[in-house]
Parts: structure tokens; sequence; C-alpha cells
């Protein structure tokens, strides 16, 4: 990674997700709790594909949060979930919202989602882990709507 990317040393640094851009281009670079994510536009964008899109990593986090929700449901039942799949797209463009978004309200509106559920489950087993899908933490957090608020620097 990047040195202008290292997150400074504080003693809530570990709440703090940081990204950075630089001078020229779109890769901004993310560090959090000492991961190191890169985000990018597609070339055709202006990009360098060098990581996924602001959108896309949007959907892989609804998609991670479903499948741990449902990870942690079964094995908590002790049911014989052996695997989860979620698939989720939005149809939307983060470069033509992003081009858009001074003069215009942009942004997903709906995310289309497919849960498959891999193991030898029962009828009642799938309904359950799938109504449970949809109490994962981050829909819930999705579905209500977020207040994003600027706070002064400490």
């Amino acid at each position: 990674m990047p040195e202008h990317t290292a997150a400074a040393a504080a003693p809530d640094a570990d709440r703090w997700v940081t990204t950075r851009v630089g001078s020229a281009g779109f890769r901004a670079d993310v560090a959090a709790r000492g991961h190191a994510l890169v985000v990018d536009e597609p070339v055709v964008d202006g990009g360098t594909d060098a990581g996924p899109t602001p959108y896309e990593y949007l959907l892989s986090a609804l998609g991670g949060c479903t499948a741990i929700t449902l990870r942690m449901y079964a094995d908590r039942k002790g049911w014989p979930l052996t695997g989860v799949e979620v698939r989720l797209r939005s149809g939307r463009s983060y470069a033509a919202d992003c081009r858009d978004c001074v003069r215009a309200e942009v942004g997903i509106g709906r995310i289309e989602r497919q849960i498959g559920l891999h193991g030898p489950l029962d009828d009642e087993q799938r309904r359950r882990l799938l109504a449970i899908g949809d109490r994962c933490p981050l829909k819930q957090t999705l579905s209500r709507g977020i207040e994003v608020v600027e706070v002064t620097a400490a």
C-alpha cells in the first residue's frame, strides 16, 4: 500500500475507516482496522479498474452481512448449512451517478438479491433462513436510511 494510505495512529483509529485519493485518477486507498482495500472505477469510466466501485462495495457489504448472518444462525441452530451464496445487483452506474450528483438526486433505489442455500436443509429450515437473511443488520440499516453528518476532527 502506498505510504499516503497508512492511517495515522490515534486512540480511536480502529473506529474510523479512512479513504484517500491522490491528485489524479479515481483510485482510492482505504484503511479499515489494518485492512487495505482499493476502490476504483472501470477503465471505460476513466479509472484503472484496480478495485470494485463504491456501489460494488456496498453490494458486497450487504452480501457479506447476509451470508454471515445466515451462517451464524445455522450454526446456533445446529442446522446442516454447508454454504451460502448471495448474489446482488443494482443496475446503477456509480460513475454516471457521480457525474449527475451535483444537479440531481442519485443513488441505488432498488437492489435485487438471490440467496442460494446449500446443504441437506428441510423446507422449514430454508424458509426460516431466508427470513433471517432479511434481518441482517446491514439490510435493516439500509432499509431505514442513514444520516451522514460532518463532525469536526479532534
